[in-house]
């Protein structure tokens, strides 16, 4: 299955161009059944990048645009009665999907963007007092205007935890960006992406994933990381339990679609960044310094102890 793992991200490359690595890490946090939140201005490929996973990966998409307007009931349905059958119904909502692109949630009110926070976690939808599965698999890619553009709502902590990576696109460099216009003075590029991949098969990876070995020395290390964002003098806020655990899982991603059964520290320091940067809570004096949170967390990195070869290799 690893080999249809590197067929993805050859597909998804064909329509966000020059940003490798972000692919790779939003495809890990879907092999770790995580959500992501893409932080960016707008009209860097963020909906692309969704719209070309959704296709590649051959999974049921809906999108939802967040506006001001939208209510919970639209994200995850609602009862409504029937005349015909003389009884009430469920309306699905938008979240009744394998892949939901939450197209900037942070324009939507705090009671909307709660309605997200019980199926992002559990899977599942309660709607008067009846609870509704979500199919399997399910991912989140949510997108987010960067905190200060106009009409937007920060999102409240207890939801950013949710997600397990924060990442941004980012500008492409010249060479890709001259590739993009060329690209699409022509064609779409998502018409040229192949679907290489179906449901059961992501089920699958996903299993394997998860029997990812992590040696007790990896999970103290990831500890120690974690506790290191808890104890610093410029946090207010560390990574929670939670995160520690999105840690763990998506290094396993990690080392799987690099190949390997097994968990090396290669694979935290990876993945820690965007894994923790969207949790922890800075202190005014870290804000007066001008210090951001992937400063301290690189610092984090470079101030805890690396785990000896010997303590992970699985012989």
């Amino acid at each position: 299955m690893r080999q249809n793992a590197e067929q993805v991200i050859e597909e998804v490359k064909k329509v966000i161009i020059g940003k490798d690595e972000i692919a790779k890490k939003v495809f890990m946090a879907i092999l770790a059944e995580g959500h992501v939140l893409l932080e960016d201005i707008p009209g860097v490929g963020k909906t692309t990048l969704a719209l070309a996973f959704s296709k590649v990966l051959g999974l049921d998409f809906n999108r939802i645009q967040f506006t001001p307007d939208v209510v919970a009931s639209d994200v995850v349905g609602f009862t409504m009665y029937d005349k015909n059958k003389e009884d009430f119904i469920f309306k699905e909502g938008t979240v009744m999907c394998n892949l939901l692109l939450a197209d900037e949630i942070n324009r939507t009110t705090s009671r909307t963007q709660s309605a997200l926070l019980e199926v992002m976690e559990e899977k599942n939808v309660t709607v008067d007092g009846t609870t509704y599965a979500v199919p399997e698999p399910f991912n989140v890619i949510a997108t987010q205007n960067p905190i200060g553009s106009y009409g937007t709502q920060l999102l409240p902590q207890s939801q950013m935890d949710r997600f397990m990576i924060k990442t941004s696109i980012g500008y492409p460099d010249f060479d890709s960006q001259v590739e993009l216009l060329k690209d699409r003075q022509t064609a779409q590029p998502l018409e040229a992406v192949s679907t290489v991949m179906t449901r059961e098969d992501l089920i699958n990876m996903q299993h394997e994933v998860d029997q990812v070995h992590i040696v007790e020395e990896m999970l103290k290390y990831i500890t120690s990381l974690t506790e290191a964002t808890r104890n610093h003098e410029l946090i207010v806020q560390g990574v929670s339990p939670r995160g520690a655990l999105s840690l763990s899982r998506i290094a396993k991603a990690h080392a799987y679609v690099s190949g390997r059964e097994f968990v090396v520290p290669e694979d935290v320091i990876a993945m820690f960044v965007d894994t923790c940067n969207h949790r922890i809570i800075l202190s005014p004096k870290a804000q007066i310094k001008a210090d951001s949170a992937q400063e301290l967390l690189q610092e984090i990195l470079r101030n805890v102890q690396t785990p000896d070869h010997d303590s992970f290799v699985i012989n």
